[in-house]
């Protein structure tokens, strides 16, 4: 007899064996219970995880003679019938192979016809997704309202690719991925029955590379089966599945820790003579640090691991690495991973990630290092001013000692008018003689930048006559440091002093005065000045007139020249 795969013996013949799925299964159950099928249904999900076969079961049971049932019996002519293909009213097509508008034309033609040998005729269309816009118009008003006899069953992988008016006129069921858990309870079973030898950790390893599939899980235990003598070990599970070993893994996790380049280079180098995928070692990698977070934050949840195995060296690994790192380890694992799949240089690309692992540094050891050096800062300020407290009353006696003279030092370094000068100035000064300087005051600037020596007229800009003589003027700067640079600078002088004899034709004299010390002084010189003035008059007063204001009063004499 003919070698039969096992997916193919053991395809699931009730909705009990249909794994993993018992949200579809316990809804589709209750509907045969209570008669409540529809006309249309529409099963959505990754591949191997039982759609098709919970297509056939379902119309088993539709058709069973025991109706109503939740299972088929498996047991009466409908369906021994359906099971074998013998009965023509469940007809399965391949969308992919059949999608045009002619196949489903022939569909819409036949399906008025009533079914020859069960209750209903079942229309099971794989890779619905594969029909054509075409075929999907031709086929939606046939699947709106069929006849009564008629059930349509639509398997997909791709249920986006579908039309929303398809969707809308069928019950939808999602099918998930298979746990790896069901996957290994499901093969143990299989193998017993089978009366096959197994380690228990090689239907694990065959359980997480299946990716979710039963049909992918019992394909590769196959292979194993196959590849192995008399016992599926978990050698032969490694090399069946590409994935890599337990031992290899805490070698290369152990090298990534210790920074270790060397000692993770040349465990690559032996996984690659081995004939490993870089792919599925990028894959074992990131579960493998995935399963180093999980037992260190979680460490019940060890059902939920699903690379690593709970072994002295992994312990001590995942004891001793912070979480940080492990998610600096995932984000560069999943970069590259993500690269190879573009590239036809992946070892390569995985060689760079374990360099680039070995010479991470976490965010969290830059942060510590950060830390240290301030608190090692924040002692040094601590004991200096310990040290300042300490001698804080001496200083503060020296400084005492040494104000007067450091005041005496702050004022010998204030700019000194020349205020001898200043009253001289203000002593002869008319109004006429003060518009003539402003007058000539731009004509004077004007010659200063001419002349390039716009440093000398920046100083004037702020800077305006205030009182002119004959002989002279008063200059004042609304800044002292302005006033200071003027008067101490004295080619300044000079090349003004030329400039304004060329302008006006006479040779005068200025004085600079800070804006606010030409207020004190100009009020001093008035107030002196008025005081003098009355010295005067009163030395010059007649004697007669002050007897006669003495006798009448100041108000009743006139005093006519």
């Amino acid at each position: 007899m003919v070698y039969q795969a096992l997916y193919r013996v053991w395809r699931p013949q009730s909705f009990a064996d249909v794994i993993g799925q018992e949200h579809v299964t316990k809804t589709l159950q209750n509907a045969l219970l209570q008669q409540k099928t529809t006309h249309a249904y529409l099963f959505s999900g990754p591949r191997g995880t039982g759609k098709t076969s919970a297509a056939k079961i379902l119309a088993k049971a539709v058709n069973c003679e025991r109706m109503p049932i939740a299972e088929p019996c498996n047991e009466c002519s409908a369906c021994l019938g359906i099971t074998d293909g013998s009965i023509p009213d469940v007809i399965e097509i391949d969308a992919a192979s059949n999608n045009g508008v002619e196949e489903i034309r022939d569909i819409r033609d036949k399906v008025k016809y009533a079914p020859n040998a069960v209750p209903y005729k079942v229309y099971i269309i794989d890779e619905v997704h594969m029909l054509s816009i075409g075929a999907f118009n031709a086929l939606l008003k046939t699947l709106e309202e069929p006849p009564k006899h008629v059930i349509f069953i639509l398997a997909t992988t791709e249920p986006h690719k579908i039309p929303l008016t398809i969707i809308s006129r069928c019950q939808r069921f999602d099918f998930k991925r298979i746990t790896a858990q069901d996957i290994v309870g499901r093969m143990a079973h299989i193998a017993t029955e089978s009366g096959l030898q197994y380690e228990d950790k090689a239907l694990h390893i065959i359980a997480r590379a299946a990716g979710g599939g039963m049909r992918d899980a019992l394909s590769l235990l196959d292979q194993a089966v196959s590849f192995s003598t008399d016992r599926v070990k978990v050698e032969d599970a490694l090399t069946v599945t590409g994935s890599v070993s337990h031992h290899y893994l805490n070698k290369i996790g152990r090298a990534v820790y210790e920074k270790n380049i060397p000692e993770a280079l040349a465990s690559l180098e032996e996984l690659m003579l081995e004939g490993k995928d870089p792919a599925r070692f990028a894959e074992d990698l990131i579960l493998y640090f995935r399963d180093a977070l999980l037992y260190k934050t979680a460490p019940n949840l060890e059902e939920s691991l699903e690379r690593a195995m709970l072994d002295e060296d992994f312990t001590k690994l995942a004891n001793g690495i912070q979480p940080e790192q492990i998610y600096d380890y995932i984000d560069i694992l999943n970069h590259t991973q993500q690269e190879m799949k573009f590239s036809n240089h992946a070892r390569i690309y995985l060689e760079v990630s374990l360099v680039k692992l070995c010479q991470a540094e976490t965010k969290k050891a830059i942060e510590v290092v950060g830390i240290q050096e301030l608190h090692a800062k924040i002692e040094s300020l601590e004991k200096e001013l310990t040290l300042l407290r300490t001698n804080h009353k001496p200083m503060e006696e020296e400084s005492k000692a040494q104000s007067p003279n450091k005041k005496a030092a702050r004022q010998s370094k204030e700019f000194r008018v020349n205020t001898r000068m200043i009253r001289e100035i203000l002593t002869g000064a008319t109004r006429e003689d003060l518009n003539s300087v402003k007058s000539h005051w731009g004509e004077l600037l004007e010659a200063l930048n001419s002349r390039q020596m716009r440093s000398q007229s920046a100083l004037l800009n702020d800077a305006e006559p205030a009182a002119a003589s004959p002989n002279g003027f008063i200059l004042k700067f609304k800044y002292e440091i302005h006033c200071k640079m003027a008067m101490e600078n004295q080619t300044f002088l000079e090349i003004t002093s030329n400039i304004l004899e060329e302008i006006t034709g006479k040779r005068l004299q200025f004085v600079g005065v800070p804006e606010d010390q030409w207020t004190e002084i100009r009020e001093e010189f008035l107030q002196n000045h008025s005081q003098d003035g009355k010295k005067n008059d009163e030395e010059h007063e007649d004697p007669l007139i002050s007897e006669a204001m003495k006798l009448v009063g100041a108000d009743l004499i006139e005093i006519k020249n």
